[in-house]
């Protein structure tokens, strides 16, 4: 149970927590952080976009300004006794760092899901870790537990004056940074501190400026809450985005979004994907999924009002990302964008019919497309089904090539938004085959180049056959390829020419176990 405010939440209106805001103590440990133009986003949404960089704290997050905050009002005593949190992951570095400050105890209740750079960076403060649960919610109620028995003080992430008012002071910089017209601060909600003290300030000083909320479309408690007039607690949360993973609003915020903030924005994963290398675009630091709702809103909002010329504030609220989720982030960075179109089409399995699929990507309205993705496997001898991903020049396109494709006679199925396509299917494709008679596996390493692959196979021989072809562009120069091939015993001479004719490196591994384990009838 969280101690109970000195002054009753209720009677807190703007200008009270304007005064709270004034005066609250962060700096002894917080930095005020830059308020800096996103040029290129700017540029391409036709507004001027503000990144307020509270990834360069200390803790790589916002939350240690309102932890300090209500640590620094506690009494002698009760920093004696120490003090317990629920966190999933920044708050609960907050809390670490400001007990380290202060010279006091800390106790830190994470989910089991939280990121290990997290629990590694709370530990490396001198906090004492406890894993409990799958989410914040699981957390705080173990919490709650832990500070009866154990005579603690604690301290919430979200729902106390005295946390908002030190959260409220990102306003108070941002109002100061930027002094120019504002048409709207955009602000990630997890229970909903953050938003809190940034509408309560702004409606004070500013209130013409747009207060605007952002939440993942599967952990939106405070939209679902304001919806029913009354707190919604939520069976379940994503956790891509961790930092906002909150089923259960708190009380104080609740009344203050209610009340204060203008409109609110759902995102999805994709999105949010594609908003982490737009930040990425613009300042070289890769925020963590919770740092770019805002940015992924305003550029929803964009596109849904058609704005132009006006001025907007993100605050990119948080930068703990595991480095291991940078495979996945960048994988649905280009779908979010839709920069990229996943589709799944049927190829006639006859001579040639490869070749002239190719001939057509290169042919597709509005230009070429580079092929991002490529996977096939032999497993018909009438038509073969390719998974592959092509460039795209706008929103929107990839139904558009689909059709185009299907009218030429390669029957398309967009599979652009199909989660199960994306996360399961691309990586499944292919198997044991029993057509696939004298089959040769290479892997190559090809130019990143239009051309490379219809050079490939204008220097095949008529009677090869491709078996298997897996490709998946990474970024670079050069791309990496798979590639079963049927050729005959008695055209090995021949094939050992093309090899060398090709001069692309390779690697033979058609003796590999691997290949001969799962993909070799």
């Amino acid at each position: 149970m969280k101690p109970e405010p000195t002054q009753s939440p209720k009677h807190l209106k703007p200008t009270d927590y304007l005064k709270k805001i004034l005066n609250a103590r962060v700096y002894d440990v917080a930095i005020e952080s830059a308020l800096e133009p996103a040029k290129n986003l700017s540029r391409r949404l036709h507004n001027k976009v503000l990144l307020k960089r509270e990834d360069q704290q200390v803790v790589f997050s916002f939350k240690l300004r309102g932890a300090y905050n209500k640590m620094a009002h506690l009494t002698p005593e009760q920093l004696q006794r120490g003090v317990i949190c629920a966190s999933a992951g920044n708050h609960a570095q907050g809390v670490a760092l400001g007990a380290h400050k202060l010279g006091c105890r800390a106790v830190i209740v994470m989910p089991t899901t939280t990121p290990q750079v997290k629990v590694d960076a709370v530990k490396a403060l001198g906090g004492e870790v406890v894993l409990f649960g799958d989410s914040y919610s699981d957390a705080y109620t173990h919490s709650v537990e832990l500070e009866k028995k154990q005579g603690l003080t604690f301290v919430h992430p979200f729902d106390d004056p005295d946390v908002i008012a030190g959260q409220g002071t990102i306003a108070m910089e941002i109002l100061r940074q930027h002094q120019g017209p504002l048409d709207a601060v955009f602000v990630a909600i997890g229970g909903g501190g953050l938003i809190a003290g940034v509408a309560n300030y702004i409606k004070a000083v500013r209130p013409e400026i747009k207060v605007i909320g952002v939440q993942m479309n599967d952990s939106d408690a405070m939209i679902q809450s304001l919806a029913a007039k009354k707190r919604v607690t939520l069976p379940d949360v994503g956790l891509f985005s961790d930092g906002t993973a909150v089923k259960l609003v708190g009380e104080e915020t609740f009344r203050v979004a209610r009340g204060l903030v203008d409109d609110f924005i759902t995102v999805d994963t994709d999105s949010v994907c594609a908003a982490i290398k737009d930040i990425f675009v613009d300042t070289r630091s890769i925020v963590e999924p919770s740092g770019a709702l805002a940015v992924a809103a305003i550029k929803q909002y964009v596109a849904t009002h058609k704005t132009k010329g006006e001025t907007y504030a993100a605050i990119l609220c948080g930068a703990n990302m595991n480095f291991d989720r940078l495979r996945f982030v960048a994988e649905r960075a280009e779908v979010g964008e839709e920069r990229e179109a996943l589709l799944a089409v049927t190829i006639p399995e006859e001579r040639g019919s490869f070749r002239r699929f190719l001939e057509l990507i290169g042919d597709l309205p509005g230009g070429p497309r580079n092929v991002t993705e490529f996977n096939y496997r032999i497993s018909d001898s009438a038509k073969a089904h390719v998974f592959v991903g092509l460039t795209t020049q706008g929103k929107g396109e990839s139904g558009k090539i689909a059709t185009n494709f299907t009218r030429h006679g390669f029957g398309a199925l967009d599979l652009t938004h199909d989660d199960l396509a994306q996360e399961h299917i691309r990586h499944m494709v292919g198997g044991h085959s029993a057509l696939a008679q004298d089959e040769r596996l290479l892997r190559f390493v090809f130019p990143e180049r239009p051309g490379a692959l219809l050079k490939f196979l204008s220097l095949m021989r008529p009677g090869w056959n491709i078996s298997l072809f897996h490709y998946r562009n990474q970024g670079a120069d050069y791309g990496r390829i798979l590639v079963g091939l049927q050729v005959p015993k008695a055209d090995d001479k021949a094939f050992a020419k093309f090899l060398n004719t090709l001069g692309y490196p390779y690697v033979e591994e058609t003796q590999n176990p691997v290949y001969r384990m799962f993909l070799q009838s």
